[in-house]
């Protein structure tokens, strides 16, 4: 049984991290854009090679490397807040199906 305390926690952590996700959303989807820039910008650095020799130096780049381990970072605090905020909306929806049972269950006797 999921108790109305718990149903209000859930509550309370959905307004009070709601700007926290926001911000993890958002730097989630900037770190995962600016990463075309930056390897566009090491690879205009090498605009004499080829295409290819461009790109392959552009992934090979410790630039790129490191931003890669923002993405990672970003990713991991936007995944973070999505999965605690489906737990929080699934306790709800369960605490709601639980009252309608339990209010049916009145009416039946």
């Amino acid at each position: 049984m999921i108790s109305e305390q718990e149903v209000e926690r859930a509550l309370d952590y959905l307004r009070d991290n709601a700007t926290k996700a926001a911000t993890a959303r958002a730097n989630r989807v900037y770190v995962e854009e600016y990463r075309k820039v930056l390897k566009a910008q090491i690879m205009k650095e090498r605009a004499g090679d080829s295409l290819g020799a461009q790109e392959r130096e552009a992934y090979a780049d410790d630039r790129y490397i490191t931003h890669l381990k923002a993405i990672q970072e970003a990713v991991h605090d936007d995944e973070y807040h999505r999965f605690m905020r489906a737990t929080a909306e699934a306790k709800i929806e369960a605490w709601r199906s639980q009252e309608a049972t339990r209010r049916s269950e009145g009416k039946m006797q």
